[in-house]
């Protein structure tokens, strides 16, 4: 007889996919809002403004600094990353074959323009 039957021991139970380094799951945690700002470093004032008008344009927040130290470098990922976010993309749902057809015509959609 196969031994598959026989009872072998109580399996673990599944630990919580958050205790070991899981997707992220505290929604509120939005950066750019005003508990989460932004950080970001520019190297003159002049360049200090145009962010801060673009983060105004964006409604966010955002502690910008300015580094006028010789080779610093700009740090702006944060909000170039949140600027070119994509929006949803919806499409319109073709009827099924036996709805009525959206023309007007009020023939079954396989009969009409299916």
């Amino acid at each position: 007889m196969s031994d598959k039957f026989f009872f072998k021991g109580r399996q673990d139970a599944r630990q919580h996919h958050t205790a070991y380094g899981g997707f992220q799951t505290n929604a509120s945690q939005k950066s750019g809002s005003r508990k989460y700002p932004l950080t970001l470093v520019v190297t003159s004032e002049a360049r200090k403004q145009e962010v801060e008008a673009q983060v105004a344009r964006a409604k966010l927040h955002a502690n910008i600094s300015v580094d006028n130290r010789e080779g610093a470098v700009e740090s702006i990922n944060e909000l170039t990353v949140l600027l070119d976010k994509g929006g949803t993309v919806t499409t319109v749902k073709s009827p099924a074959r036996n709805d009525v057809c959206n023309c007007g015509s009020g023939i079954k959609f396989k009969k009409c323009c299916g």
